[in-house]
């Protein structure tokens, strides 16, 4: 069994290899790791659209393999939150016929960071940066916006394995789906 990454982010890669060693039906799989382009922008502004970019890297790498898994971080309108938003993770796990989704918990960005990334266009790693609340220019491939937030309790790992355990209910309970 082949397993691809739709990623080159190590938190993304490194979550999804911990993630599978914890299923039997897919702890023995070789993993290969590519680089994919999302189709949609560098920070995702909806649910649709983090969703969608998940599913377009996740049907891009699959290529030569049994599932190809993509993981994609977005933020999506939230009503009574102070930014309007919160952020999230997708997981999308493509098996050459069908797409299974799973989303992890989400949290609200500073208001000043949720600002920036609408009126400026840009990613969360750079308002996080800009706003200095980081030195840290790709926090995105560390600990995260959450593991800054959260105070390490919660690492940017976490939160893609969250959604990671989510999309797999549908592959390890296929005949409920």
């Amino acid at each position: 069994m082949k397993i691809n990454i739709a990623s080159k982010n190590p938190v993304k890669v490194e979550a999804v290899k911990e993630t599978i060693k914890s299923y039997d039906f897919l702890n023995k799989a070789e993993v290969e790791v590519l680089k994919v382009n999302s189709g949609v922008s560098e920070q995702p502004k909806s649910l649709e659209e983090t969703i969608q970019g998940a599913i377009n890297r996740a049907g891009l790498a699959f290529n030569d393999c049994t599932y190809s898994f993509s993981i994609e971080s977005g933020l999506m309108s939230v009503p009574q939150t102070k930014t309007g938003s919160m952020d999230f993770c997708v997981c999308a796990i493509y098996d050459g016929k069908q797409y299974h989704l799973g989303l992890s918990c989400a949290l609200e960005f500073p208001v000043k960071v949720t600002k920036m990334i609408h009126e400026l266009g840009i990613d969360a790693n750079e308002a996080f940066y800009r706003c200095g609340l980081t030195r840290d220019k790709k926090i995105g491939c560390s600990e995260g916006a959450i593991g800054m937030l959260t105070k390490g309790r919660i690492t940017r790992k976490d939160h893609a394995k969250q959604a990671i355990q989510m999309a797999l209910v549908h592959l390890e309970n296929s005949h409920l789906y």
